[in-house]
């Protein structure tokens, strides 16, 4: 009797252990085909802001939102798996809903701008690259672009390393660095929400821009 009574003590802390594993997996998995509610509409938000998505705004993990979902891992160096776990979430600036959620999205937004600014300004004085986030932070606090790093960033055709993909460097600790300066208040800018290099640019409508500040081969404007 004893023996048997240890027996079912020993299979029922294997259930919980194995209860336990199946629960940190499925929050750790989040949104995914099937799923509803408002993390799913906020992720069909934000793609279809970007461009990735064309369906309705429903909060129903269909087919649709579970392709475009995958097209923007895709396009951004992430697992295409059409899941949306920590890591992408995190890429489209939305919690994870982890306890670490605020530290997590918090190390996302600065490998984020980190990598932005590797892709937009490597190779330009520090000062230029601090420059270069600060103009991402300054686009979250205007009322004309989105509210997150991860929205201004992945806004459709808003830069270059996005489009071209360099955005997906390992960022350098330059570049980490400036990131965090321009995180903690540095804005070579005086608020500028567009940079462009004058040799380069062919937008008639940029030029338009009235020009504040010039840094390494950027200009700065508002």
């Amino acid at each position: 009797m004893k023996k048997r009574k240890k027996l079912l003590a020993i299979f029922l802390l294997m259930c919980l252990i194995i209860s336990a594993v199946y629960f940190s997996i499925t929050t750790q998995a989040l949104s995914k085909y099937g799923s509803s509610g408002s993390e799913v509409r906020n992720i069909q938000t934000k793609l279809k802001n970007w461009g990735y998505y064309n369906g309705s705004v429903d909060g129903i993990y269909g087919s649709q939102t579970k392709a475009a979902v995958e097209s923007f891992q895709r396009k951004n160096g992430l697992k295409v798996d059409g899941i949306a776990g920590p890591e992408t979430l995190a890429a489209m600036g939305l919690p994870s809903g982890t306890s670490s959620s605020n530290s997590s999205s918090s190390d996302s937004d600065l490998n984020l701008l980190a990598r932005i600014i590797h892709g937009e300004a490597r190779g330009e004085p520090y000062t230029g690259m601090v420059a270069v986030g600060a103009v991402v932070l300054n686009r979250v606090k205007d009322s004309r672009f989105p509210k997150t790093i991860a929205g201004v960033i992945y806004q459709s055709g808003a830069f270059d390393a996005v489009s071209d993909g360099q955005i997906n460097l390992t960022p350098s600790q330059q570049a980490i660095n400036a990131a965090r300066d321009a995180l903690n208040g540095w804005d070579p800018t005086y608020g500028c929400v567009y940079y462009w290099n004058p040799a380069t640019a062919t937008s008639k409508w940029i030029w338009s821009r009235p020009i504040k500040v010039t840094i390494g081969k950027h200009v700065f404007a508002t």
